[in-house]
């Protein structure tokens, strides 16, 4: 009867959420138009003069979207971190789309689990292989998702959806996305700037992408060699 009742009262946060989205849309649905098309249309020029458009109020409103992007988990913010170094200078961007991503990110993945875990429970049960999956996330979830946080311009969703369905705790989860969002957004805040001013910042943008690659494919290569020796 307990499951039963928690089931009711999951689909009912769930259609109570779509109804609020669909409320919105209704109302408001020239603003919620363009907003869609901002978030959709990958046009860097047109989302930096959508934001600059809110004046006084660009940054929390940029913040405000960056965390529905990356709550959402399917679309991309890339364009959004880039904007926030070009309109509010590197630090500043910086700071806003950290923030703003790893809010993103926890809120989806708090959605996730309430909604989906049981379901995913049920799934992974029936596999060997997804079971010590399971448990290995459990074990090493933080590290994990430390380590695969770190990494710039990998899509979000997908690591959400696997934190919600591991066995993750939810202090690990917002713990190391905390911490491993700073330099995944840093290195994309100051490369999507130099890219846009390209002409202003071409000796460092060429240095930073080439010191982000050196030291990611050392990190690749001792994680290997210790995965290697694990094995052995």
């Amino acid at each position: 009867m307990r499951v039963k009742s928690e089931g009711t009262v999951k689909l009912v946060a769930l259609l109570l959420l779509v109804l609020l989205f669909a409320g919105i849309w209704l109302l408001c649905p020239g603003p919620c138009a363009r907003l869609w098309h901002i978030m959709t249309c990958g046009d860097m020029q047109e989302t930096i003069d959508y934001i600059r458009f809110f004046g006084v109020w660009a940054m929390l409103f940029s913040f405000c979207l960056d965390v529905l992007v990356n709550a959402l988990g399917f679309l991309p913010s890339i364009f959004i971190s880039t904007a926030n170094g070009v309109i509010f200078g590197i630090v500043p961007g910086v700071i806003v789309s950290w923030l703003a991503e790893t809010t993103g990110v926890i809120l989806s993945f708090l959605l996730m689990r309430t909604i989906l875990r049981d379901s995913a429970e049920k799934i992974i049960q029936k596999s060997p292989y997804l079971t010590r999956l399971d448990e290995f996330s459990g074990k090493k979830g933080f590290q994990m998702m430390l380590i695969a946080r770190t990494l710039p311009y990998f899509p979000s969703g997908i690591l959400t959806a696997l934190g919600a369905v591991s066995r993750i705790s939810v202090k690990d989860y917002m713990l190391s996305n905390l911490i491993g969002k700073f330099p995944s957004t840093a290195l994309e805040v100051v490369i999507g700037h130099d890219a846009v001013l390209f002409h202003e910042h071409m000796d460092r943008l060429a240095l930073v992408a080439t010191l982000a690659a050196f030291v990611y494919f050392a990190l690749w290569y001792v994680q290997k060699r210790r995965s290697k020796k694990d094995d052995n």
